[in-house]
This record gives C-alpha cells, structure tokens and sequence, in this order.
C-alpha cells in the first residue's frame, strides 16, 4: 500500500507504528490545548457549543487535508468536549455493507462515529451511509429473492466524522450530507515551536530555542514530522551531545537523515530533479513522472506535491507538471529561456 511504504519516509505525513505510540502521550485532549488551525477550532467549538445548548448530536463533520495535521485528534477532542464516546474505523476496512450496519446499529445517542480515508469506501458501503446520516435509519433487507422487503431500522442520533486526505474523490452526495466541512492547513513556523517545545516538555527532553527552530523549519508545517524529527534528534543527542538538543545538534542530526533545511528528503529532491533534468521543468503529466521515478500516482498526488506547491517549487497546470522560477534557484539550475517568459 501507498501509505505503508510512504510512512517509512522520515519526512511523510503517513503515521507509523513508532507514531501512534508517541502521538498517545502527547495527544492535545481539550480544544484549548489543540495549537493551530484558529479558524477551524473556532466554528468547531460554536458548532460544539450550539449543540449543547440544543441538547442534540453535533452536525456531522468532515475534516480533509494532508496527512499528519491533526484531523484524527480533532476527532477525539470533539468526542471529549460532548463527553461522549467515539468509535472510530476506515474506509478500507468496511468491506461488506453489513461491517458499516453493525457499527452504525451500536452507536448511543449523541455518540461519535469516525471513519478515516473515508474516501475509499466501497460504493455500494458508501449508501448505507446517506439514509444513516440524514435520517437516522438504515435499511435492513429481510429475506431473500422475490419476497424479500426492505425493513427501516431506526438509529440513534450520531455525528458521523469523516477524515481524508483526498476531498476531490468524495462523491457528491456523501459531501452534501456534511454540516461542517474544514480544510486544515500546513502550520505556521510559530505555532510549530509551541508544539514541538510541548512535546519536549512532555517526553523530557532538553532543547533550547535554536534548537526548536530548527526542528520547526524542517518539518513541512505538519505536528506529526516535527514530532518525528523530535526524537530523532533526541537520539542523535543522547549519543554524541550530552543529551541536549541545540540548533547545530539539529542541523547535524537532520542533515545524517536526509532532510535539508525546507524539510525535503532525497524522494523530493529527485522528484524535482527528473522534472527539471529529464523533461525541461515541465509542462509533463504526472503519469509520467511516476514511471520515470517508479512510483505511483497516488502518491505524488497524495503525499509529494501538496508541500512541494506549498513552498512554490512546483505548479499543477492543465497540461501538467510545471517546475517553478523557484525550484530552478533552489537547485542550483539554469532556468530555460522558455521558462524565463513565464515567471
């Protein structure tokens, strides 16, 4: 699978093992100590609010973005502060209509239910769902061939939150089922150090400020690489500087793995290096790409490019792949007449 081969880069947004066991203990449980994605927080919590204030299940919720920016602990804070429960599965998982059904049949009232990739649903999974979220029922067919009937079963009122990485693959109707619908964003420098020094603080690890920063700058935006570069550059000085991380303990332990100081790894880096190199910096199609680097699509949709657009190093056009005036600077190359006239 894409995720699992991508969640061995020391710089993916994709959760390891290693990960599920940290983000646990330094898991933000309360919207107040959730740092980050203001905008989001806020209608989340009015949202949360109005609906106590009602006495009703909170609108269901879809969170989207990259992987590795909280959508998964936003979910929990969310069951915390109704102080409900949460049951939580994944599109792939559900294979059969009658895995959803079971789920959807035990849920109590205010309840939360939350289904990660819910893009990758099965079809014909996915329609038990619209009935579900809209009113609260799910069909049970009872009997089988001409006499079969179709039996309304009702549920009780739940706040379904979906989590994906992919918004586009949606279908239109499941979407329009969703009361609240947030974008989380890559994280800004600042709100990374909060972070970062958070996770120090709990994990009892020395660092100073340089150190912090440097962390924060190679992270691309996202809580959960800063948390992973935290503990390699915890090792790293635990072995050769007295157990303290400082900005050169940081730059020296980061530059060991690979990752430079905009946070790409070797994956990004060729990546834009067959792209300026081989095909002239674009415009090239992105099947094309993956063949030439022997990856697939998915991923440099998924998990290459959202940072690498971030940064301003590469465009998506209708023809294609583009290497930016930017990228060509970052490397070190000769931006092409041709590219010159389109910056």
């Amino acid at each position: 699978m894409i995720e699992d081969r991508l969640g061995q880069r020391i710089v993916s947004g994709a959760a390891a093992e290693e990960d599920l066991r940290m983000d646990a203990n330094v898991r933000p449980q309360r919207l107040s100590e959730y740092i980050g994605q203001k905008r989001v927080k806020e209608n989340i919590a009015i949202a949360i609010e109005a609906a106590r204030s009602r006495g009703d299940a909170l609108d269901h919720v879809l969170l989207y973005g990259p992987p590795g920016l909280g959508k998964t602990t936003l979910a929990q804070i969310i069951a915390n502060e109704l102080n409900v429960t949460i049951k939580t599965s994944a599109g792939p998982l559900l294979e059969r209509k009658g895995d959803l059904t079971a789920i959807l049949t035990s849920l109590e009232s205010k309840e939360v239910f939350f289904l990660d990739e819910i893009h990758r649903l099965q079809p014909a999974v996915e329609e038990v769902l619209y009935p579900a979220m809209e009113d609260f029922r799910v069909d049970l067919i009872i009997g089988q061939g001409p006499g079969a009937r179709i039996h309304p079963f009702p549920l009780s009122r739940f706040t379904l939150i979906g989590a994906t990485t992919r918004a586009g693959l949606i279908t239109a109707p499941l979407r329009s089922r969703f009361g609240i619908v947030h974008r989380l964003e890559f994280y800004d420098p600042e709100d990374l150090l909060i972070i970062i020094h958070r996770s120090a603080k709990i994990l009892n690890i020395a660092m100073d400020e340089g150190g912090a920063e440097e962390i924060a700058k190679r992270c691309r935006g996202t809580p959960r690489i800063a948390n992973r570069l935290l503990r390699r550059a915890r090792d790293f000085a635990e072995v050769r500087a007295a157990g303290r991380i400082t900005r050169a303990v940081a730059q020296e332990s980061l530059a060991m793995l690979g990752v430079d100081e905009n946070g790409l790894d070797e994956v990004d880096r060729n990546l834009m290096l067959a792209l300026i190199e081989k095909y002239g910096g674009g415009p090239v199609g992105v099947g094309t790409l993956a063949a030439a680097l022997s990856e697939e699509e998915d991923a440099i949709e998924e998990m290459y490019e959202p940072y690498l657009m971030q940064i301003g190093l590469i465009d998506r056009t209708p023809r294609g792949r583009v290497a930016t005036a930017r990228a060509y600077e970052y490397f070190g190359k000769e931006l092409p007449k041709r590219q010159t006239r389109l910056f």
